[in-house]
């Protein structure tokens, strides 16, 4: 099969693969908001790796795709209830964000924004301290830091990037407080995954924006955030 082939193929696969990943998301959103447990087991799992697929239709960075299959790893680990899958789970999305950083490459980040991110990780942490059961403290403010350092370096990748590490540390930041006994929302699960999903799906934009330092010429073409 010719190069032109294979482009041709995988670009009749981008809007499939798009709205799959939107009518997952809408699915499992739903059960979680009208507590149909089972479709949130179905669709939960489906999420990333449809993401992924959209990624790689887009001929998008080899980072990118695994930093959404090592979030698929996390999210099928966290259905699980059970600690040991739970920070299974936290290192698998550890593992993502390590991925994510490393995509981000070295360019500069604006640092007063960094500031912003390292008090709000600092207060965050000692607020949470006392209400973390005690196996769990270390690693999760391990995980906390590699995820607000993703947060922060998102920004590299333009505004849409930016505000996906940004919802990515508040999905996580709703996690831990339910873990640490705060007051909850109203459905809590379903504002940890509204913006868990719109995170994952704002990096992918961000790292398919047209002229990243790693597209391959005729990439993209003329797409910028279109389907």
């Amino acid at each position: 099969m010719s190069a032109a082939a294979v482009t041709d193929r995988r670009e009749r696969l981008v809007r499939p693969l798009l709205i799959a990943f939107l009518v997952a998301s809408a699915v499992d959103l739903f059960g979680l908001l009208a507590d149909v447990p089972v479709a949130h087991l179905v669709a939960k799992p489906l999420l990333m790796p449809l993401l992924a697929g959209y990624a790689a239709a887009r001929r998008g960075p080899g980072l990118l795709i695994a930093a959404l299959l090592f979030g698929w790893g996390g999210d099928t680990l966290l259905l699980f209830d059970a600690d040991a899958a739970f920070l299974i789970g936290m290192g698998s999305f550890a593992a993502g964000h390590v991925c994510y950083l490393w995509l981000f490459g070295r360019a500069r980040s604006s640092l007063p924004v960094g500031f912003v991110y390292a008090a709000v990780l600092v207060t965050f942490v000692a607020l949470l301290w006392s209400g973390l059961p005690a196996d769990m403290r270390i690693p999760m403010t391990g995980y906390s830091l590699l995820l607000t350092a993703m947060a922060y370096r998102a920004g590299t990748l333009g505004r849409y990037a930016a505000a996906g590490g940004a919802l990515f540390l508040l999905s996580d930041a709703l996690i831990a407080t339910g873990i640490a006994d705060w007051p909850q929302l109203p459905a809590p699960d379903f504002w940890v995954m509204l913006t868990y999903i719109a995170a994952q799906f704002l990096l992918t934009v961000g790292a398919l924006a047209p002229g990243a330092k790693w597209a391959a010429p005729g990439a993209y073409r003329e797409r910028s955030i279109s389907i």
